[in-house]
This record gives structure tokens, C-alpha cells and sequence, in this order.
């Protein structure tokens, strides 16, 4: 793993809301910090009802986690575009969150409860 990056199990139970909908909670959520930037929260693809989700065709490339593949949130408020990005085949470094979904906190709602 890069010596910036920590990943370590994201302690108590986690929430994620949008458009006015619960999408998850998880108490098996990860915690990922990258060197300066804010803990990011990675929520395991069970624990997130999958149905309000659809895939994008927006990818980004980190060069310490891989390709990153986005989805918008089907809300009924109308979509949210490209508010989830998940790393569906990471570098081995940071592997622990394969079948993990990370959601942009500028356009949900990811709360500890």
C-alpha cells in the first residue's frame, strides 16, 4: 500500500441518505485516508440497495488505487450524477475495498449513527 494511504474498519454504524431515501447502513464499513485529504468511508456493495444505483460511463485513474468506475443515484427527486465511485478491480495495495461503494459526501448524505 502507499505510505499514504490507511485503511482500517470505520468504527459504529455507518448511513448513507439520499433524494430522501436510506441507500445503506453498515456497521462492516471501511475507513480509507489518503495522505491530506478527509477519511473517505467505503461501504460494502451488500450493505447498499443496489436498485437505486446505475451505472455511469465516467471512469477517473489514481495511480495508488486504479480506475475508478462511477454511479448515479436514481432518486425520486430526480438522478444524481456520478455521486458513487467504486474501485471494482483495485491495485493489490489497497485490494481490502474491492466490493466497496465510496459516495461523494457533497451529494449524500454519510453519517455515522
Amino acid at each position: 500500500m502507499a505510505d499514504h494511504i490507511k485503511i482500517r474498519p470505520a468504527a459504529g454504524n455507518w448511513t448513507v441518505r439520499a433524494g430522501g431515501a436510506v441507500l445503506g447502513e453498515s456497521k462492516g464499513a471501511l475507513e480509507l485516508v489518503e495522505g491530506e485529504y478527509p477519511p473517505v468511508v467505503y461501504f460494502p456493495r451488500s450493505d447498499i440497495a443496489m436498485a437505486f444505483l446505475e451505472s455511469s460511463d465516467t471512469t477517473s485513474f489514481c495511480p495508488y488505487k486504479g480506475t475508478a468506475t462511477y454511479y448515479s443515484i436514481i432518486a425520486k427527486s430526480g438522478e444524481i450524477k456520478d455521486a458513487v465511485w467504486s474501485y471494482e478491480d483495485p491495485k493489490e495495495s489497497v485490494a481490502e475495498i474491492k466490493d466497496h461503494l465510496a459516495f461523494y459526501t457533497s451529494k449524500v448524505a454519510v453519517e455515522e449513527v
